[in-house]
């Protein structure tokens, strides 16, 4: 049966105007031209010097391009997109669309609903003016993400530190590596091309009690990495990559990275 949660943690701001595909694509990593009615795209904001601020679905009604993002970053997205307009016909407002995560089959609701595209296996993202009927929580679809791998924004990439690539944006279809510039551009391309990842986002497997984010991770009282977010027996983790595998400690918990298989190790290169 189909599981739909509402993530009340989440927030959509619209992007009008004639000009909102093309002021969208020169700033975010993907390609925002694939977005459209039952299409979204997954892809972030950097800084200049290419390291995370944002990421977002962008998803779209024919109109407007939606991005469904974390609603604690709506300001800051909102004005740091804002300071690019420039002449662009372009207008961003926030809006009162609700989000929610479908999984395990394809929901059948009324609203904005586009598979998730970073995984088959992650579902779908829908919006919704009017409330949609639930039949799973907020926990349940953070369980399911992190048994996935997948990244939860500022819960598991750091502002102005993390990198695309650290965290799987390459596999996991945020970054489009044909449709020319953006910010930040020139970091993410020499760390793939360079090869110069040393540290990877990953899934945990935690046997103790969960650790906090911000958590040393330690092999041997040495610290190989830190932990993100946690729900119960499965958390993210930004460890280096030679102790994948191993069994790590932190806040005197065991803790177990594990390798998703969509992820490529420098080995599968």
């Amino acid at each position: 049966m189909t599981k739909i949660a509402a993530l009340p943690q989440r927030g959509v701001i619209a992007v009008t105007g004639e000009d909102r595909a093309a002021f969208l694509q020169g700033l975010v990593s993907n390609d925002v031209t694939e977005a459209r009615p039952g299409r979204a795209v997954w892809a972030a904001l950097l800084t200049p010097q290419g390291k995370w601020l944002a990421d977002f679905f962008i998803l779209s009604d024919g109109e407007r391009l939606l991005l469904d993002c974390e609603r604690a970053q709506m300001p800051m997205l909102s004005q740091r997109l804002s300071r690019y307009r420039l002449r662009s016909r372009v207008a961003l407002a926030d809006t009162e669309l609700h989000v929610y995560a479908a999984w395990d089959g394809a929901p059948d609701m009324a609203g904005i609903a586009a598979p998730d595209p970073r995984l088959p296996e992650a579902g779908w993202r829908l919006l919704s003016g009017p409330g949609i009927p639930t039949n799973a929580t907020e926990i349940d679809w953070d369980l399911h993400r992190l048994r996935l791998g997948l990244p939860d924004g500022s819960r598991d990439m750091e502002a102005e530190k993390s990198t695309l690539l650290e965290g799987g944006f390459d596999e996991l279809n945020g970054v489009s590596w044909t449709k020319g510039c953006y910010m930040g551009q020139e970091l993410t391309a020499r760390t793939k091309y360079r090869g110069l990842l040393k540290r990877r986002l990953v899934p945990v497997r935690i046997d103790g009690g969960t650790p906090a984010p911000g958590a040393s991770i330690l092999l041997e009282g040495r610290d190989v990495g830190t932990m993100r977010s946690a729900q119960g027996a499965w958390g993210m983790a930004v460890v280096r990559l030679e102790v994948m595998g191993r069994v790590l400690t932190s806040d005197g918990a065991a803790v177990t990275p594990v390798v998703p298989g969509w992820m490529r190790m420098p080995e599968d290169a």
